[in-house]
């Protein structure tokens, strides 16, 4: 479970990315994070990867107590995390399977996890027959895929995206939101900072919006709303 409490979070120059934000998101849920643009959605999807620390409040996942941990406990704490980019990141001189691979090999997987589990893993993608190809050699769509398959290669509990669709025309959107639904049908909790408006609302998915920084809603089965 993912615990949010009392989070503040403001930046060197002043501003107040999040203020007063309490959330709760259980296991197995999927959940949108919808606002604004400068309305504290990255600023909530990076503390709970812990890249930042918020300024006051605490933020729980499952054991780990993010604010107070202590930085040899990170690499633990992201064993659990799978975190998905609009920019993916790819390595461009590795092919599609080493990219997956590199993922299992930082955090010590045997050879034979790494064999078995990378092409399980680029099946469920859609990419086992690009598996020798070059990140420059993929569409936008497949970047985007293999981006998931790495993030997902570890097995992680949650599945943390912060815009994965916003570079992608609206069909391959949807076909990105139907992997990331599927995904979550085989147990993994996601949580998505999202723009877009026309998937959420077709999902009706639970959905957390975000305005200045403070949560206004935040409702099951929810759609995107307006933006302030």
């Amino acid at each position: 479970m993912i615990r949010l409490e009392h989070v503040d979070k403001r930046y060197g120059n002043g501003h107040m990315a999040l203020s007063g934000v309490d959330l709760v998101i259980r296991r197995g849920e999927f959940v949108f994070i919808v606002g604004p643009s400068g309305s504290g959605k990255s600023s909530l999807i990076r503390l709970l990867y812990r890249e930042e620390l918020p300024t006051t409040g605490d933020v729980y996942i499952d054991q780990f107590h993010l604010t107070r941990m202590r930085r040899s406990q990170v690499p633990r704490l992201r064993r659990q995390l799978g975190v998905v980019f609009q920019d993916v990141k790819l390595l461009p001189q590795r092919s599609v399977a080493q990219n997956v691979a590199f993922a299992m090999e930082v955090v010590g997987a045997s050879s034979r996890d790494i064999a078995k589990r990378v092409p399980a893993v680029l099946e469920l993608v859609g990419l086992a027959r690009r598996r020798e190809s070059f990140p420059h050699q993929l569409s936008g769509g497949e970047q985007q895929r293999l981006g998931i398959a790495r993030a997902l290669v570890n097995n992680p509990v949650y599945l943390i995206a912060d815009e994965p669709t916003g570079n992608l025309d609206p069909d391959t959107a949807g076909e990105i939101m139907r992997l990331f639904l599927e995904i979550n049908r085989r147990g993994a909790t996601v949580i998505m900072a999202t723009h877009a408006r026309d998937l959420v609302n077709q999902v009706q998915r639970r959905v957390v919006a975000i305005e200045q920084g403070r949560i206004v809603r935040d409702e099951l089965k929810g759609a995107y709303g307006h933006e302030a």
